[in-house]
């Protein structure tokens, strides 16, 4: 098993071990003393609080996580070696391309990368062709597989194409029904965005969890599957550029909080056109800190 799992995997006990000290009802401790607990990063320390979350051992809304119940045996997390989720091997992948500066054109060794991400050779091929529909990896003429790169174009073709999605799904949200359970997940959504402005000095490395929630509970309205498909990888890399970019991240998180706010004023307002012209702001804001992320790591 790869070391930053076993990590992960390690932590996460560590936690779920304290939480069991605890009693339903209690308040965990912050992301920091939990990463000073447990001596991994706030990222991982996010990874496990997530879990928890899932799994109905933690509610977590913003800078509030409570107990609900107590952690059982099953909870636990093996440190041996077991099968990586579609969704892990996804992660781990893009914060390879993203953190060890993957240059364009790469060949892809599999041996190589089944012993990284600790998956057998088949399984990694299955997910390269998956991948290969996005445009990040690409067959080679004589057989296996090479990286197309995230560059520039890359990303100006991916924030596009998540406009196009997007905008579609906030003006289907704006004519949501009265009664759908959107509404009341978009005012806990204005609670917590709310709640960490006020927190922003501190707490601003926060924010890319509570991005995630917010884009995927938008864009959770369409019941569609190809959009799905799509949105999925869209968010996946969105969502790790928000962790791995560190330049300006208080002041840009700060500004994405309210330019969030300005999307839920426009749909509790059942304004659909203005809910549009909000999103395409912060998407474009978006985009260009996309855009940004890659000179600063000189990838583009």
């Amino acid at each position: 098993m790869a070391r930053s799992d076993t990590r992960y995997r390690e932590a996460f006990n560590a936690i779920l071990d304290f939480c069991a000290t605890l009693a339903p009802g209690s308040l965990i401790p912050s992301e920091q003393t939990l990463s000073e607990r447990t001596n991994v990063s706030r990222t991982v320390v996010r990874r496990c609080l997530a879990r928890l979350q899932e799994h109905g051992v933690i509610s977590w809304q913003g800078r509030e996580k409570v107990l609900l119940r107590m952690p059982v045996r099953n909870d636990r997390l093996e440190i041996g070696a077991l099968k990586v989720s579609p969704e892990d091997l996804e992660g781990r992948f893009l914060d390879w391309i993203l953190r060890f500066d993957i240059p364009a054109g790469t060949p892809l060794s599999i041996a190589d990368l089944s012993r990284k991400f600790e998956v057998p050779q088949h399984e990694l091929k299955e997910f390269l062709a998956g991948l290969s529909r996005f445009g990040l990896v690409a067959r080679r003429p004589k057989g296996g597989w090479r990286l197309s790169g995230f560059t520039a174009d890359f990303a100006v073709e991916l924030s596009d194409f998540r406009a196009l999605l997007e905008l579609n799904a906030v003006r289907q949200a704006a004519n949501a029904p009265p009664d759908d359970p959107f509404w009341s997940a978009l005012s806990d959504l204005r609670s917590a965005h709310v709640s960490l402005s006020k927190r922003i000095d501190t707490d601003y490395h926060s924010f890319s969890g509570l991005d995630e929630q917010f884009h995927q509970r938008i864009n959770g309205i369409v019941r569609n599957r190809f959009f799905k498909e799509f949105q999925k990888v869209i968010s996946l890399i969105f969502h790790y550029h928000y962790l791995w970019n560190k330049a300006d991240e208080r002041e840009r998180n700060a500004a994405a909080i309210e330019e969030h706010l300005a999307i839920i004023d426009a749909l509790e307002a059942r304004d659909a056109d203005g809910a549009v012209v909000a999103a395409r702001r912060h998407l474009d804001t978006s985009k260009m800190t996309l855009l940004s992320s890659l000179r600063y790591h000189e990838l583009a």
